[in-house]
């Protein structure tokens, strides 16, 4: 016997499946959202201090070992030199 999805209004599985995402999703941290001009396809946004983002970023070994080499913080210290070497 087939289960036929397309007589039912919605389906129970992605309705729990919203239900979840709306439940468990990470508000960012820092203020509050204002309302933002529209921005054109490619232009830049200023970043909110202090709000961080998780990235994935392929490092050399012996790069992430030199920077792992003090314990924690790691991140923090590659964080830092970047901004250094951005001139931020």
């Amino acid at each position: 016997m087939s289960f036929d999805r397309s007589r039912r209004g919605s389906d129970p599985r992605q309705a729990a499946e919203a239900a979840f995402r709306a439940v468990t999703r990470k508000t960012p941290e820092g203020p509050a959202p204002e309302a933002k001009p529209a921005v054109k396809a490619g232009a830049r946004t200023a970043a909110v201090p202090g709000l961080r983002e998780t990235v994935s970023l392929r490092l050399d070994r012996d790069v992430l070992d030199h920077f792992q080499e003090e314990g924690p913080g790691w991140q923090e210290r590659i964080n830092a030199a970047l901004r250094k070497a951005a001139g931020l």
